[in-house]
């Protein structure tokens, strides 16, 4: 079916509440294993059908944030999921407490009850208005940058649509892109303060409540970490500092003398790769959709039954338009049993690593819609972003299609940010956990240690005051993972250091790199992280000796690219 053939009307309250309920009451009274198994297959087709509605609502609301008839389905969505909270809770409780257990355990495996026990830490229905709160926030701040109209050289553009701008070869226009975006942030600081400062004393409360000390365990638990803790992520970053960092300063030292820049250079200067400019995809967004189709025909059987199905049932949104929101997605619709992206194409390298990155979680998704329990389809983020960040890499050999002559610059830019990206996202994760930390931070302190992380995370950063937006540490409130999801951000660094392994591998020998991923992959949801890494034969990246070595062949490769003729 056609995603705008998808029939969506708003769910009644109480009846989905009654529908729980009942099966809830149905499973207790299970005489035998084969009769709770049938109640327990009603509640997953019944999650589905919630879970979709849900979704469509959120995914036409995002392609349109004006959409009065949308805007009020998420405010009901909203006010609703925290209050069909207590009900679930009730359905699992049943399910961990069921004298059947051990049969759906033989069956389905225990990670099901595993992640079902994290679940029940996460929630009381004392923190039912908290959590309505925590969703009104976080709309409004989509809303806000949705919102968005910057002027520059007479027009006005979306957040999106000014990121080209941002990474022209022009020294100056690049510098006052900069300078327009930023300002428009600095305009709306009091705002974006406000948000935060309400979801930070908001989750601390919930957290509290629940009994933790703040809202960082609880956190954890929302993030479903069944696997690592609060101090395997901080030796990581203790790994980051140590290997990375280093590396990624190098980088940016033969970018600065390509430009011709002193070291450390701006924020804009930063931007741009080469003194030509950034490599750009070669053709339309058609023409990029049309060699997508090719890469994924020539790739593997599966992932041409995959791209074929998402270009014929629409299931990408792709373009960037006035009301969208911003960045790039991936969701599922259960009930169809097909994935749905969501990205704001812009004319920048960025709209082929949709292709590949967004379409990585896809193909994830799809090869894995039918398991049970529907849980099982995905696995928790730092494994899905695994299947994205890898994907990006698999594309190589089709990168001419993409780019044309930008092709050599592609492969160095892309190697190089992979790296260099790692840094920046481990910051956004130690921010976050000192925020949580000091709730009652002003603004004002917020801003600094974030500047502070700078230093230590990012010190090719020059903070001399051209762009105050971003040299005095304001610069991760367009980072919307830290308002909309917590903690989320280290799992792109963690699958990185996991995709720069199949990247590795890829050089050697394409063929047997695949094997790898598809092993990884079709594995769904099923294992925790670190068992759906050794499963596939992949280094976990909470071991040192993976981060650096991953560091070790990437930059070997950059400092035997040959870069003749790409200035």
């Amino acid at each position: 079916m056609k995603f705008s053939e998808m029939p969506y009307e708003r769910p009644d309250l109480e009846t989905m509440k009654a529908q729980i309920g009942a099966l809830t009451d149905q499973l207790k009274k299970a005489e035998s294993y084969e009769e709770a198994k049938q109640v327990f297959l009603e509640k997953e087709k019944w999650e589905k059908h919630v879970d979709t509605l849900g979704t469509l609502a959120n995914v036409r609301h995002s392609i349109d944030t004006r959409d009065e008839f949308y805007d009020g389905e998420m405010k009901f969505w909203d006010a609703t999921m925290p209050l069909l909270s207590e009900p679930i809770q009730t359905w699992t409780k049943a399910m961990l407490e069921s004298k059947f257990r051990a049969d759906f355990e033989a069956e389905y495996g225990d990670l099901m009850f595993v992640n079902a026990e994290m679940e029940l830490k996460t929630f009381s229905p004392e923190i039912i208005a908290e959590l309505q709160k925590e969703n009104e926030l976080k709309t409004a701040y989509e809303k806000l940058l949705a919102s968005a109209q910057i002027p520059f050289e007479g027009k006005k553009y979306t957040i999106s649509q000014i990121t080209p701008l941002k990474n022209d070869a022009d020294d100056m226009r690049r510098l006052a892109a900069w300078k327009a975006e930023g300002q428009w942030y600095k305009d709306h600081q009091a705002e974006f303060d406000d948000l935060y400062d309400q979801l930070v004393h908001v989750r601390d409360a919930m957290g509290r409540k629940l009994g933790y000390d703040g809202y960082t365990t609880l956190g954890y638990y929302r993030m479903n970490r069944n696997c690592y803790t609060k101090d395997d992520v901080e030796k990581f970053r203790g790994a980051v500092v140590k290997y990375l960092v280093p590396v990624a300063d190098q980088i940016y030292r033969e970018q600065a003398k390509r430009l011709g820049k002193e070291y450390p250079m701006s924020f804009a200067d930063n931007a741009l790769a080469f003194r030509s400019g950034n490599p750009k995809p070669s053709g339309t967004p058609e023409e990029i959709l049309a060699h997508g189709k090719k890469f994924y025909d020539e790739l593997s059987p599966e992932t041409s039954e995959f791209f074929r199905l998402m270009l014929d049932n629409e299931l990408m949104d792709i373009l960037s338009t006035e009301g969208k929101a911003g960045g790039g997605f991936c969701t599922s619709l259960s009930e169809y049993e097909v994935p749905f992206i969501f990205a704001n194409f812009n004319g920048t390298q960025h709209d082929v690593e949709v292709i590949t990155h967004e379409a990585g979680h896809a193909f994830a998704g799809w090869l894995n819609r039918d398991r049970v329990p529907m849980s099982y389809c995905w696995p928790g983020m730092e494994a899905c972003e695994v299947h994205s960040m890898s994907m990006e890499f698999f594309a190589w050999p089709w990168s001419e299609g993409f780019f044309g002559e930008d092709t050599r610059k592609f492969y160095y830019s892309h190697l190089s940010g992979a790296l260099t990206f790692i840094p920046y996202g481990t910051m956004v994760d130690h921010f976050q956990h000192v925020v949580f930390e000091k709730p009652d931070m002003t603004p004002r302190e917020r801003h600094d240690v974030w500047k502070e992380l700078l230093g230590v995370y990012m010190p090719w950063m020059k903070l001399d005051g051209d762009i105050p937006f971003y040299s005095e540490g304001e610069g991760w409130q367009r980072q919307h993972h830290i308002y909309s999801f917590p903690f989320y951000y280290i799992d792109y660094c963690l699958a990185q250091t996991v995709a720069l392994q199949f990247w590795a591998m890829i050089q050697k020998d394409k063929k047997e790199a695949w094997e790898h991923y598809m092993a990884y992959t079709k594995q769904g949801g099923s294992r925790v992280f670190t068992e759906l890494l050794k499963n596939a034969g992949l280094k976990s990246p909470f071991g040192e000796e993976c981060l650096r070595d991953v560091c070790e062949a990437a930059n070997q490769w950059l400092s035997e690219f040959d870069l003749k003729g790409i200035c």
